[in-house]
């Protein structure tokens, strides 16, 4: 059974990437957010900077919405769970991008699902009519997405405005309400994973101040907020049924969190919290050592930018080695996996790390793994039975240039570009096809690897997004409950052999 209720909601969708999505949505929720009503935001797809951006507009927690990574039912009960008087959910790529030609996972795939209407932010330089027939092919290619509206983004002047506006209302029979203009400065400045993080950023108030004004000057606030109270009304899922724990805080989870670590879901941290965690903040930056711990979860973030700062920081890089030479359960996802390398080189400099993995890390200028990956457990590790199965995504510049040969795994990669690419042993995993499904024609005889295993350390460059695998966090906190009820200080899994040397850096370029 289901309740139903009115939620006022809105989906703001673009064409392509790089349409205004995130300047308007930002806008629109700073705007709503001083008219004192009481938002919820959401991100569609798989991304840490955005959301950051969105929770910090909203003024409460932004939360990612993927049906690829969750499913349909943990997406519906996680927009139910936190659900308030408005909902603004910001789309990523185009509307109708997907995983495949039909737009499965898209942005019109989740409005579709959530019942709810679309405001299209249409950039139109150098176009008139033509936003028009775009607009239409749009509506057109799902009739069962309805779009309530459309933004005109780096609008020319006045006459380009009418021209463009008169198209698409008489073309879509859908209004136009709001026209921005082309902006001379970059308001929102980004870098090779995105925008700069809200954490980084000196001026957030000069920022929102722009953005209110400029909303508030060229959009139509109000028709925006009666599309959303137009929305159908949704059926609330019940919530899911969660077992009532015994042993809430009773382990210590700390979690690197300033600004080079920053990409953590809100829903992993609840999910550890459920399981019986109690979370402990730590600066890799500034934090001279670990406090007792009885696991350490290293999420994602920018460990490149940040890179002197975290070499100088040598007693805290002890302290995890010694750490994790001691037994502790370590989970680390991308820029973590990078911090406990043997060493990072940014800009031809060898920066060194803690040295928990005899890796050596390049940071390039072009992305070595994007988008979604399954992974699939075939191998002892500290965390998962073998046969666990989870998707995720990874975005990563950086790739690792020596030591695979010194380390284990404990992934099959049936999608993404994981770690490292290994030649395959058909005896042990004669299905997995590199970057396709199993039984996929052609297959190359290289699989890719990843999820590197270490005495209790586990790190992967793919991100898993805990309303996916619900037992994420109760199967981190069983592990960090047995370290500190036995003392663990001996590895569940093979060392890497110790007699062989540590892996010299690349050469410069």
């Amino acid at each position: 059974m289901a309740d139903r209720k009115r939620v006022a909601r809105i989906v703001i969708a673009g064409l392509g990437g790089d349409s205004g999505k995130t300047l308007v949505s930002l806008g629109l929720l700073a705007t709503f957010r001083r008219a004192g009503r009481r938002l919820a935001a959401f991100k569609k797809g798989p991304d840490y900077i955005d959301a950051a951006w969105l929770g910090w507009a909203a003024g409460r927690p932004a939360r990612n919405l993927d049906t690829f990574l969750m499913g349909d039912v943990a997406v519906r009960r996680s927009f139910a769970a936190h659900a308030a008087d408005l909902c603004l959910i910001e789309g990523n790529r185009g509307l109708h991008d997907g995983l495949d030609g039909s737009g499965s996972a898209s942005t019109a795939a989740l409005a579709r699902l959530l019942r709810t209407p679309v405001l299209l932010v249409v950039s139109v330089p150098k176009v008139t009519a033509t936003a028009a027939a775009l607009v239409l092919g749009c509506q057109a290619f799902d009739p069962r997405v309805r779009i309530g509206g459309v933004i005109l983004n780096r609008v020319a002047g006045e006459r380009h405005e009418r021209v463009c506006r008169d198209a698409i209302e008489r073309a879509c029979g859908i209004p136009v309400v709001g026209a921005i203009p082309r902006l001379d400065d970059d308001l929102l400045p980004g870098r090779h994973l995105g925008l700069v993080t809200p954490a980084e950023h000196p001026r957030l108030a000069v920022i929102e101040d722009r953005l209110v004004e400029l909303i508030s000057r060229y959009v139509d606030v109000a028709r925006i907020a009666a599309i959303a109270e137009s929305a159908r009304p949704f059926a609330l899922p019940r919530p899911a049924a969660r077992r009532p724990t015994r042993r809430r805080g009773r382990v210590r989870v700390g979690c690197f969190d300033d600004s080079a670590f920053t990409f953590y879901y809100p829903e992993n941290l609840e999910a550890l919290v459920r399981a019986g965690a109690r979370i402990e903040r730590v600066s890799a930056v500034r934090d001279p050592v670990l406090p007792p711990l009885d696991l350490l979860y290293l999420g994602g973030g920018f460990p490149e930018t940040h890179a002197a700062a975290l070499c100088a920081n040598h007693s805290l890089r002890e302290s995890v080695r010694a750490a994790a030479e001691a037994g502790l359960p370590i989970y680390a996802e991308c820029g973590g996996l990078m911090y406990l390398s043997e060493s990072i080189r940014v800009g031809g400099v060898d920066y060194p790390m803690a040295g928990v993995l005899p890796l050596a890390i390049e940071v390039g200028t072009k992305p070595a793994g994007h988008g979604y990956v399954e992974v699939s457990v075939d191998s002892e590790n500290p965390f998962f039975p073998v046969g666990t199965a989870f998707k995720g995504h990874e975005f990563h510049y950086s790739r690792i240039v020596a030591g695979q040969d010194l380390v284990a795994s404990a992934y099959a990669v049936v999608r993404g570009q994981g770690c490292f690419g290994r030649a395959r042993n058909p005896d042990r995993v004669p299905h997995l096809p590199r970057g396709g499904h199993a039984g996929e024609a052609g297959a190359s005889p290289r699989e890719q690897r990843d999820g590197i295993v270490y005495r209790n350390v586990l790190a992967s460059y793919a991100h898993l997004h805990a309303g996916g695998l619900p037992e994420w966090g109760d199967r981190l906190c069983r592990s960090a409950l047995r370290f500190r009820r036995r003392g663990e200080r001996a590895t569940r899994v093979k060392r890497w052999p110790q007699a062989r040397p540590r892996p010299r850096p690349a050469a410069a370029p």
